[in-house]
């Protein structure tokens, strides 16, 4: 009965310890196939930039100019009826950058294809603005809720789409680069919170090939602008989570990126513009790559009231004077308080004001530009 205790005490003991070895094995194993449980590398922290974008995505110009829109460069020249090109507006207003988005085959009424870019670029160019590319990869608007696939692409597989996808990257390039268009950033794909060009490129579900063809997009850049820095873009900056998830993961996959894009659109301007400069500097020193804020806008249209009565255009001036106190602030703080990681801010479509129910444009009912943009002018920060 002793020699049995004996026996099943040992027994007992030897299987306890396997248990604990095995386990132990387990973790290790789990830990080398998940990148949370490793030693996150060591990367050297971006540069501080030494050159602020300030500029807003006016893509619609064309657009707006087909119907009709008119566009002041103040309240004089609108009363007098005379009209100032939209880039220009933006040249004049201090600005020194301007992003135009890419659709593969928009409706004709829509613009933004390539013949459209090329012309809006070339008025850049000769005001020597800075330039952003902003590719959809879609035949219309992408945004974390829509990743439409171009008609054209729409039964292609997976390796298919890459293909279409640089090859439309490259075409789109080489016409800039044929007019000696300057390109300084070139954004592979728009708002790709969830991925581009669904369902086969959708983050959520197909993760690797999200991660394929951002990394073809970048390759498609480099090869016809070397120096041209590659954007991927997603939205809510204020979220640090969202940023550091999708990050990670392209980096697990392989997939290559020079600026990390964000979309700002704040409620509370102050307290999440704070947030942002925190996030900013953990994802640049986390990933290696600095940031940019490549869309933003506030309200800028009253919620009730009747557009041209006085009480409707003192609300409206309302807003544009506390527009232009939280965009100090916003350039104050990504300037100064991001260690430089922060590369610029872009308002996306200020010109929006006639015909549109976006609220977050900054031109005044008349045509000319409000406050809002005050401190968007570059030179007063030198």
């Amino acid at each position: 009965m002793i020699m049995k205790t004996k026996i099943y005490n040992m027994v007992k003991m030897l299987s306890v310890a396997a248990f604990f070895t095995l386990h132990a094995s387990l973790f290790t194993s789990c830990s080398d196939d998940r990148p949370d449980f490793q030693q996150r590398p060591v990367v050297t922290p971006p540069a501080p930039t030494t050159a602020f974008a300030s500029g807003a995505d006016i893509s619609s110009i064309t657009e707006f100019k087909n119907k009709g829109v008119k566009f002041y460069q103040n309240a004089a020249d609108a009363e007098a009826g005379t009209e100032t090109e939209v880039t220009q507006i933006m040249k004049n207003l201090g600005m020194n950058a301007v992003r135009h988005r890419v659709w593969v085959n928009p409706k004709a009424d829509m613009f933004c294809d390539k013949a459209d870019v090329v012309a809006k670029c070339k008025v850049a160019r000769d005001l020597g603005m800075r330039i952003m590319i902003d590719f959809h990869y879609s035949d219309t608007w992408a945004d974390p809720g829509t990743q439409t696939v171009p008609k054209a692409w729409k039964n292609d597989n997976i390796d298919q789409l890459i293909e279409h996808m640089a090859a439309h990257t490259k075409d789109v390039l080489q016409a800039l680069k044929n007019e000696n268009i300057s390109v300084e950033w070139v954004q592979v794909g728009n708002e790709t919170t969830d991925g581009m060009m669904w369902p086969l490129g959708k983050s959520s579900t197909h993760m690797e090939n999200y991660a394929r063809l951002t990394d073809a997009g970048y390759g498609a850049v480099k090869s016809i602008y070397p120096d041209a820095q590659v954007i991927v873009h997603i939205d809510k900056a204020v979220q640090f989570d969202r940023f550091n998830g999708m990050f990670r993961r392209l980096k697990l996959f392989g997939a290559r990126w020079d600026i990390i894009g964000m979309s700002f659109y704040p409620d509370d301007p102050k307290n999440e513009t704070d947030q942002v400069v925190e996030n900013i500097i953990n994802l640049a020193e986390r990933y290696g790559t600095p940031c940019m804020i490549v869309e933003t806008g506030l309200k800028s249209k009253p919620a009730s009231g009747t557009p041209g009565t006085p009480e409707y255009k003192a609300a409206q001036k309302e807003m544009a004077l506390n527009n232009k106190e939280a965009m100090t602030y916003l350039f104050n703080r990504m300037m100064n308080d991001t260690k430089g990681y922060c590369r610029g801010i872009l308002w996306w479509s200020p010109e929006s004001y006639s015909g549109t129910s976006y609220d977050k444009g900054a031109f005044y009912d008349e045509g000319y530009p409000t406050e809002a943009l005050d401190p968007f002018d570059m030179a007063q920060y030198k």
